[in-house]
């Protein structure tokens, strides 16, 4: 009689088929995200991201398990940004499409703005609501802006003194966060979309 040995402290399945002796290494959950990922954090992806507290459009205070309700994919910028914003949120944006139409996954692009003083809830709503039907955008006080960056280890800084029209160095990576897990990666502006959802993807089913 062929029966299965589960040897589950090596993490291996054993069973016989037709004669032959068959070894399958199963692996943990970490482990299987590891290989989904392009990235790596000095010290692992516990040190990015955390709990945050910021405004949504309608300016009530939500924290991030208010809003990290499904993949998101979380960017940090501003609606003044002449170039770089725009092009990096509709990246994430289509990302989300593809994930939901190639893969049956729902999934959310997350603006989070640097630029507090201009980008009112109500500024961040207009621009997230033209952008993807999906998108978070979200504001907050000087301080919660700091905090939200600080812990996602981003860089922001007024890039002169012009009180109206100045302009915001910020640094532009986009971070996959799941509800439960935080931010298990990160994207660079050279990734496109479908690299995007693919690697999202992975990760979601590595995940689950």
């Amino acid at each position: 009689m062929q029966r299965p040995v589960a040897l589950a402290a090596a993490g291996i399945l054993v069973t016989f088929a037709g004669g032959a002796l068959i070894a399958t290494t199963i692996l943990a959950p970490a482990d299987r995200m590891a290989a989904c990922r392009a990235s790596n954090v000095a010290g692992g992806f516990d040190r990015l991201g955390g709990p945050f507290t910021l405004l949504d459009g309608a300016g009530r205070e939500v924290t991030d398990a208010d809003v990290i309700t499904e993949p998101s994919l979380i960017y940090f910028g501003y609606t003044s940004c002449p170039d770089v914003c725009p092009v990096d949120n509709a990246r994430n944006a289509a990302a989300v499409d593809i994930l939901a139409e190639d893969h049956g996954i729902d999934a959310q692009p997350v603006f989070i703005t640097v630029d507090p003083a201009r980008d009112t809830p109500e500024v961040m709503a207009d621009y997230a609501a033209n952008m993807h039907p999906e998108m978070v955008g979200l504001s907050g006080s000087e301080s919660q802006i700091a905090a939200a960056a600080k812990a996602y280890s981003t860089y922001y800084a007024k890039a002169d003194e012009d009180p109206d029209y100045y302009l915001m160095n910020h640094q532009t990576m986009t971070y996959l966060a799941l509800p439960g897990l935080g931010t298990v990666e990160f994207f660079n502006r050279d990734d496109g979309p479908e690299e995007v959802a693919e690697r999202t993807a992975c990760l979601v089913e590595a995940a689950d």
